[in-house]
């Protein structure tokens, strides 16, 4: 792939970091776009150009025609978005259509980080899992407009969606304003000295928490093989809230379920690993690992 332009929307990001360095890795040259709301230059990695921006400004951003765009660069939590459904309009509906537009001007591959919380269970009330929160209505939504826009303008793109990715980078909840991950919110508490974690609801609701080295090698097989389709990045173990506190030898503070909460299962990766995907990451051995 030596000489191939590779555009990452969030590359300063957890997992847009990650892919940033494997890009690299893989013969491509990189440029980042990223407004560090969540993203921080401590992820910067050597040889990829950053550029500092809103998505909704790329056009003024990127005037180069990449080979690939991966639009990682959206608001990405579920609890905090039903504080601030303005910052998921901003980054999430604005910012995305602006990303949409410009790849109907430069006609490369897209592939869009779409969210695994369009599937999650139906409520008792049955509100459905995409239209529990601003975070989640807006990616569902964004999802069916990359479909609409490849069928449109005949696009090539694809849609990978991520399953609760942990790994090195994350972002834990109590030092990020409630931006964190909780793997990783889980992992500081278990390297306090209090040992204890909160868990809204509990503690049964579950995920299938999947490595970002994994999910970054999905990505580029993605872009290099997939096509203008669906793709689940998903670990094949689900642990429930209650089994992670466990791993990390935690104890609880249970508090109310919040409208988010909610459950999610492993999903089907049969397409993913006909591009030649494997998972090889398991979680338990990241945790034993990362708490030495």
């Amino acid at each position: 792939m030596e000489g191939k332009l590779a555009v990452v929307t969030g590359g300063a990001g957890f997992v847009g970091s990650h892919l940033c360095e494997r890009l690299l890795a893989d013969g491509y040259k990189v440029i980042s776009l990223d407004n560090y709301f969540t993203g921080t230059k401590e992820n910067h990695v050597d040889g990829v150009e950053y550029r500092e921006g809103h998505t909704k400004d790329i056009a003024e951003h990127i005037t180069e025609t990449p080979d690939f765009i991966f639009h990682l660069g959206e608001y990405s939590r579920v609890a905090p978005s039903l504080e601030e459904p303005h910052q998921v309009w901003d980054l999430n509906v604005a910012g995305t259509c602006a990303v949409l537009e410009w790849w109907r001007g430069h006609n490369c591959k897209l592939v869009y980080a779409g969210s695994s919380t369009r599937f999650a269970e139906e409520r008792a009330d049955g509100v459905s899992g995409q239209n529990r929160a601003p975070y989640s209505f807006a990616k569902a939504m964004n999802s069916e407009l990359v479909h609409n826009y490849g069928r449109w303008y005949d696009l090539d793109y694809s849609i990978a969606y991520f399953y609760n990715v942990y790994g090195p980078r994350e972002r834990a909840g109590q030092y990020t304003g409630g931006y964190g991950t909780v793997v990783e919110t889980f992992k500081q508490c278990a390297l306090s000295e209090a040992k204890v974690c909160q868990i809204n609801g509990t503690g049964d609701q579950t995920r299938a928490f999947t490595h970002v080295f994994d999910t970054v090698d999905a990505l580029m097989k993605i872009a290099e093989k997939g096509e203008q389709d669906e793709y689940a990045i998903s670990a094949a173990e689900v642990y429930s809230l209650n089994d992670l506190r466990d791993m990390f030898g935690l104890q609880a503070e249970y508090q109310e379920p919040t409208k988010s909460t909610r459950s999610n299962g492993a999903y089907d990766t049969s397409k993913l690993q006909e591009l030649g995907w494997k998972q090889r990451h398991q979680l338990k051995e990241y945790i034993d690992e990362s708490t030495k």
